[in-house]
Parts: C-alpha cells; structure tokens; sequence
C-alpha cells in the first residue's frame, strides 16, 4: 500500500499542502499567500487563477520536501474556504470575475430586500441558512446580473459555477470534473438541506440556471484524477469537505453532542447531531457534516466572521505588531484589557446576531488604554464571540458542553484559550496535531482508498496535547462584551 495522503488545504488567506502518513502526522507542509482584494468598502475578492497557481506549486513543494513522488500518493484530499464563489467559461476554464469571498459583503440590500419580502422563513427550512451575504447563492446572481453577457451564456450551459474545491477539482482534472461535496453544496443556498438535492424553488428565487452547476457527491469517495502534465498527475482525488467540516471530522468529532472550534481567519463552531437537522431557535446555521456512502448527517454551526483576522489587521493596518505571536506577548503584560472591548465586526455580525450593517468599534478608552489593553481585547474578542456560540447551542441542543475540541493557528496561543476556558466555565482542549482541517481531508480521501479502515481507526489517531481549564470568573467581562456588541450594531443604514 501507499504510505501517504495529501491534503490540499486552500483557505481565505493562503494555499497549503501537507503529506500525511497513516498515523495522521504531516510529515511535510508548504504554504504560500495570496492577495486579499478590496475594491469597495465591504468587497472581498480573490483570483482565482493565483489560488489554482499557489495550490498547485504547494502541492509539489510539499512532495518534494518529503521526498516523495506521485506513485508514493495514495489519494488527495480537498479542503477549502466555503461559501467562496467563482465563475468560468467551460470552453476555456477562464474566470469571468474574480472571486467573490464568503466575506464580502456587496449583496446585503439584496438579501434586506429578499427579506423584506418574506422569503427568509421558506429559505431557513429548505436551506438550513438565511438571508446574509455569507452564502454563495447571492454572490453568484451578482455576478450574473452584473458581467455582461454572464446570464445568457449561464442560461447556454456555457458558464461553470463552483465554490474553491470545485474549482480545484476543475484545473486538477483539466476540465473532466465539475463535482461538489455535500458539505460545501450545503453553504450555497441552493441545497435543499434534508433531501440532498439542489433544490428548484431557491434556484428560482434566485434566478440560478441549474445548467451551471456541480454534481453532488459524498465527501469521501471518487470524484477524478489528477491529469495532463501536472507532477501530481495519476493521483484520484478520493476526498472533499469545506474547512469547517473537515476539521470536525479531523477533530474525531463523529458522534452526536461532540464539539469543535476552529480559530481561523473567523472563527467556526460545529456540535455533531447525527442524521437529524435540527432547526435552530437562536439563530445558528443547520448544514451538513457529512455524506458518506450516501447518507447525510448534520451539525449545528455558529459562524464569527472576523477571529484571528482581527490579528492580522492589528499588524497590516494599525501596525502596532509584527507578528501574531508579539499580539500575545504585549496581552500578557496586563491582566485584563482596563475596560477597552474591540467588537471586530468589520464584515458586519454572523452568528448569533446576523447584521451584515454592524460595523467594527472600540469601547471603554480611556487616558490610560494603551497598546498592550487593545491587543488583550482583541484577543477576548475571539474568546467571547465564540462564547456566545456556545451558548445559543447549548440552548437549541439542549446539550450541555463538556469540553471544547480546539484547532486553527490561532489555537496556539495559550493565553487566548485560557481566556476561552475562562469566559465559558469548560475546559478548552487542543489536540496534538492542530491542523485538523488538512487532516480531515487527508481522512476522507484516506477512507475511500483503504488508507484508514473505519472512523474508529481514525479516531484512535486523536491525542491530546493541552487542556485548559477555567480559572477566572469573568462575567464582567461577558456583560460589558453584550453592550459593546449591541452598540455596534446597524452602524450602516439599510
């Protein structure tokens, strides 16, 4: 047998690849970042072409770092940034307009507008989401009402819409293959969510030519094979989940009542509830977990947009650091953030507030607020966004969290999951390999192969490296975090 899987792990900020062995460690990785676009205020768009570019020169630096070849691959798994949205010409593979990103925030008098008009009860009970920028499906008619030409050509059949791991899919497979996932199908608003079929009404609603889009696959299974001259050419493509699922599977959290959060660019919370699709009653999303051998199963999800985006901007637009890791270091020097609360809502609120008009603010300054007090706040903004997601699960599961499974890059920073641990009374644990996005990939494209023989085989690769448990009590902290964040709210008029 093979001796290794690569996960390709395309996220909103970077392309990544990393080989895995069959006890689940990366035994190699490659990165590369690619160019955020902001065109107009509240636009986010990405190339499509440099993240095909940038994924595929990982993919081979990841290989040639290990030493490896393509016969020593047994499948690749796909992984991607969900709700993201590209169009292109199926004759030449060219995209009509760049990528619109699931942060981007252009079509919000759209969706205001389908509200207003009553359509957001039908959409949450077919689609298991609602009316907000987030989703792919408004995106996409944006890009149809708005490049000229788009509408006639999609109504031909001449147009492919894919979110990025169909676009990957696409340029792997030189064109043979125009497939989705389940996961990833259930972040567009098109998916009917308990049938598992695009869904003829919201296409309607919509106006989506159904001509333009992916077939629907499980996660773990065949969707293609690496062609052309490509130094990965020869390899099936076996697996393909959006991060977030991925990374619940790769956390081992296969039963239903198990949690995770992933601490990316935002932050994402998902509870496992078997093949039930709960409806929430606290305005948290219903997607799929998973299709496997073609049945579905489902999570609650609670979504914050900005998490360790908020960092990152720290760094690039305020400059008061260089390095994420400098964020920590200058939090730790004082014991709490002396009154200041940053609500990041720069791309408006997701879960549980879903305002795409709130905008980002600071609170509570004062003479003394200084450098170190803001990069504290920052950080329990990540923690109390997150903590609020926890608690509107908790009421619509009716399951009371026993601890919090945590992954993402920023889940290496001790002091924002000992304030986690803090703000939610629970212990906060990180397991040994944090990548667990790439490695839910790696998982699923491993068990279509034979790689891995059952989820209890995989399962039993889950270690634990950390645990944090509470040791504050700040519920202070939690009520001044409430007004800050009703403060913020409709900053932008409708």
């Amino acid at each position: 047998m093979k001796k290794f899987i690569l996960a390709l792990d395309q996220g909103t900020t970077s392309s990544r690849a990393i080989v895995f062995d069959h006890d689940g460690n990366a035994v190699a990785t490659a990165q590369k970042e690619h160019k955020q676009s902001y065109p107009q205020p509240g636009w986010v768009e990405h190339d499509p072409e440099e993240i095909w570019q940038n994924q595929h020169v990982v993919a081979f630096e990841a290989l040639q770092q290990a030493g490896l070849a393509a016969q020593d691959i047994a499948a690749i798994g796909i992984t991607n940034q969900r709700e993201t949205t590209v169009v292109w010409d199926r004759h030449t593979g060219a995209p009509i307009h760049p990528a619109i990103v699931w942060q981007d925030r252009r079509t919000a008098d759209a969706c205001e507008a389908l509200k207003r008009a009553g359509h957001e009860p039908v959409v949450i009970e077919r689609t298991g989401l609602r009316l907000d920028p987030y989703f792919s499906g408004t995106k996409l008619r944006w890009i149809l009402d708005n490049v000229p030409g788009a509408r006639d050509k999609a109504t031909a059949g001449d147009l492919a819409f894919g979110t990025i791991d169909t676009w990957l899919l696409w340029k792997l497979t030189q064109g043979k293959a125009h497939a989705t996932d389940a996961t990833n199908a259930s972040r567009t608003l098109l998916l009917n969510l308990r049938q598992g079929c695009w869904d003829d009404e919201m296409l309607a609603l919509l106006d989506i030519p159904r001509a333009m889009l992916p077939e629907l696959r499980d996660s773990s299974g065949e969707f293609g094979i690496v062609s052309g001259s490509s130094p990965l050419a020869g390899i099936p493509v076996t697996g393909i989940a959006g991060d977030q699922q991925a990374a619940l599977f790769g956390q081992a959290c296969h039963q239903p009542g198990m949690a995770k959060n992933t601490y990316g660019t935002g932050c994402f919370l998902l509870m496992h509830t078997g093949t039930e699709a709960p409806v929430s009653k606290h305005n948290l999303l219903t997607t799929v977990a998973l299709r496997f051998n073609g049945k579905l199963e489902y999570a609650l999800e609670g979504s914050v947009f900005i998490a360790g985006a908020v960092i990152q901007w720290l760094r690039d637009e305020l400059q008061l650091i260089r390095t994420a890791s400098e964020c920590d270091e200058a939090a730790a020097t004082v014991p709490d953030s002396n009154g200041v609360f940053l609500v990041p809502a720069f791309a408006g609120l997701g879960a549980p507030h879903w305002d795409p008009f709130a905008r980002g603010a600071i609170f509570g300054l004062t003479r003394g607020a200084n450098r170190a007090h803001l990069c504290r706040a920052a950080l329990e903004s990540i923690a109390l966004q997150s903590a609020e997601l926890i608690e509107a699960m908790a009421k619509d599961s009716g399951i009371t969290l026993q601890e919090l499974r945590v992954d993402g890059g920023a889940s290496r920073s001790a002091l924002l999951m000992q304030i986690q641990a803090d703000v939610l009374s629970k212990p906060v644990v990180r397991p040994r390999c944090i990548e667990t996005t790439a490695l839910g990939a790696a998982y699923l494209a491993g068990l279509a192969v034979g790689f891995w023989a059952s989820r209890e085989d995989i399962a039993h690769h889950w270690i634990e490296d950390a645990r944090f448990t509470p040791q504050h009590d700040l519920s202070d902290l939690k009520r001044g975090w409430d007004e800050a964040v009703k403060r913020s709210k409709g900053w932008i008029a409708c």
